[in-house]
Parts: structure tokens; C-alpha cells; sequence
């Protein structure tokens, strides 16, 4: 226990064999219920689990969970889920069998959790200050992106490195967030952001030294994550406007977004338009510009003025970052 709070820890498993066993052997002592779901695995991952639940005797504090098939890292974090409330436990951590998450740093998820402070505390290893050296460039810059994408879309615009796995959340918060949509792919730490937001929860960004080339290997390929996630993440941003303010609570910020994003669309036809009779006779109607530029700044303006108003809907919806980290981690 934490703080008087049971904590259990999914660990997501797809081929870890070199890597799982030294995650649950550094496990804290304070964790309660080690959750590992294997995802299909067609290595040796699974028998590293089960001599590992074998040594810890009659009363072992870990469960194995097999899927007969990968479904994804989205869909192994849902049944983690679905297990540590069947368990019965107050704080579920996530943290990935690859060794990249070490298991002292838990601790720091957990505590604000634990706490009050928060109801979802996640990892951020762009906030490490020598991050930039440790982290590949291209997942880096890759991930700097989508944590744009992200802070627009889920409305926590305080949060960055959104696509961090290695995170805590309490269970009032597990329990009432609709985790049957929770995307089964690699948007699952996004999606699950947007769905916080919706019922208005309190999130955390926890600075975390970043952790590479200790044997894990990748299974995200940027360039086929990036498009497929970023449509992913434009639907969740409407179903969030639609939910949350106009549902829950109506707020005119819905109003400026669409408009926005409909001028938007009308000065991208009138700047195709341009450019074609530029082509075609030489000539730009001024008129045509002119409409053009109307257009254009104003959708700038009604979208800027929506997310001010979603930022200030949001203010409350952070605990105080921890930035003592250098000395903390």
C-alpha cells in the first residue's frame, strides 16, 4: 500500500522476453497487484512471467492475463483496467514491459494520486532538461507534435509528452470514464486524456529522466502512427466540443471552433481558386484576394478566441507541475 491506498500495476507485454523479468523483479515493495497482460506475444515472454509468479511463493502479488492475439497496447492498458477494479484497487499505475519506465520512479506518479492532488498523474520526458540528447531525434520531435495536437484537443493544455504509457490514476476516475471506446492502438494515452476532460479531472505531468537503449525495442513506426493517429485525435477533439460543451454545459467556444474551421475550409477553395486563375489567365481578381484574406484572418481569429476560452475553462483541471525532479529522480 501508498499512503493507506492499494496500488496495482498493469504491465503491457508484447514479445519482452530480455526485458519483463528485470521490470517485475524491481517492482516497489508498496505495490499491491502486478496486472501483466500479454498481448499475443510469440516469444518466450509469457514462461519469464510464470517462473516469476512462481518465486514469489503461495501468496504471489502478480496475475497473468493472455490475449490469444495482438489487439494492440490500447487494448491491453483496457483489460489491465478492467482487472485492477474486478481487484478492487484505489491507485492503477501503467508502465510497459520494455524496460523503458524505471519502477523507482513510480513512486512519483503514485504520490500525487495518493495525495488528492491529482486523479491521473503521467509521465513527461520532454520536461527533462537534457531530453533532447537522450531521446531519439525523430521520436522526439515525433511526439513533440502529436503533444501539440494533444493540448488543443483533450483541453489540458498544461500536459505535454502525450504519449507516455508510464502513468497512475485513481478509482473514481477509472471507474466513471467510458473505457469501452478507449482507442485500442497507440492513441490510447490521447484518447484517454479527451476522456478525463469530458467529466472534468485533474491531470498531472510528473517531469521523468527518459530511459533508451536498454534492450527494448520499438514497435511504434512514426510514419504510419502519425496520419492514422492524427484523424483519430480530430475525431476525439469533436466528440470532446460536442460532449462537454454542448452536452454537459453549453459554452459559445463550440460556436467560434466551427466557425472558424468552416471559414477555414472556404479559404483554402478561394486560395486553390487563386491560384488556378493565376495559372490559367495571369491574372488575381483583387476581389478574389481580397475574399481570400477575409477569410483567412478570420478563421485565425475565431479559433484563437476558442482556445482561450477552452483554456480558461480548463485552468482548474492541473495540480502543481513538480519540477524538483534533478534532485527528486
Amino acid at each position: 500500500m501508498f499512503e493507506g491506498k492499494t496500488v496495482a500495476v498493469i504491465v503491457p507485454c508484447y514479445n519482452e522476453e530480455k526485458q519483463v523479468g528485470r521490470v517485475l523483479e524491481t517492482m516497489p515493495d508498496f505495490v499491491d497487484c502486478i496486472i501483466v497482460v500479454d498481448d499475443g506475444s510469440t516469444d518466450g515472454t509469457v514462461e519469464v512471467v510464470r517462473q516469476h509468479i512462481a518465486s514469489e511463493g503461495d501468496n504471489p502479488r502478480t496475475i497473468l492475463i493472455q490475449h490469444e492475439k495482438n489487439r494492440g497496447p490500447g487494448a491491453a492498458i483496457y483489460t489491465g483496467y478492467m482487472e485492477s477494479l474486478r481487484q478492487g484497487m484505489e491507485i492503477t499505475a501503467t508502465m510497459d514491459g520494455d524496460g523503458q519506465m524505471d519502477p523507482k520512479h513510480l513512486r512519483l506518479l503514485v504520490g500525487p494520486v495518493a495525495e488528492g492532488k491529482a486523479d491521473y498523474a503521467k509521465a513527461n520526458r520532454l520536461y527533462y532538461r537534457k531530453a533532447w540528447d537522450i531521446i531519439p531525434r525523430h521520436r522526439y520531435l515525433g511526439n513533440a507534435f502529436l503533444s501539440m495536437l494533444t493540448k488543443i484537443v483533450s483541453g489540458y493544455w498544461h500536459v505535454a509528452d502525450s504519449q507516455a504509457g508510464f502513468t497512475a490514476i485513481s478509482r473514481r476516475a477509472l471507474s466513471i470514464v467510458d473505457l469501452k471506446g478507449l482507442d485500442r492502438r497507440y492513441s490510447y494515452t490521447n484518447d484517454m486524456l479527451v476522456r478525463l476532460n469530458v467529466y472534468d479531472f485533474r491531470v498531472i505531468d510528473v517531469p521523468i529522466r527518459p530511459r533508451y537503449n536498454v534492450g527494448e525495442r520499438s514497435k511504434m513506426r512514426l510514419w504510419k502512427v502519425i496520419p492514422t493517429m492524427s484523424w483519430l485525435i480530430f475525431k476525439r477533439f469533436c466528440w470532446r466540443m460536442w460532449r462537454k460543451y454542448v452536452i454537459h454545459d453549453f459554452h459559445p467556444l463550440v460556436l467560434f471552433y466551427a466557425a472558424g474551421m468552416l471559414l477555414g475550409l472556404i479559404s483554402i477553395g478561394l486560395f486553390i481558386r487563386l491560384i488556378w486563375k493565376w495559372i490559367t489567365i495571369g491574372l488575381v481578381m483583387p476581389v478574389n484576394a481580397l475574399a481570400w484574406g477575409f477569410c483567412t484572418i478570420s478563421s485565425l481569429q475565431l479559433c484563437l478566441f476558442a482556445m482561450w476560452f477552452d483554456m480558461e475553462m480548463n485552468r482548474e483541471l492541473h495540480g502543481t507541475a513538480i519540477h524538483d525532479h534533478e534532485e527528486r529522480v
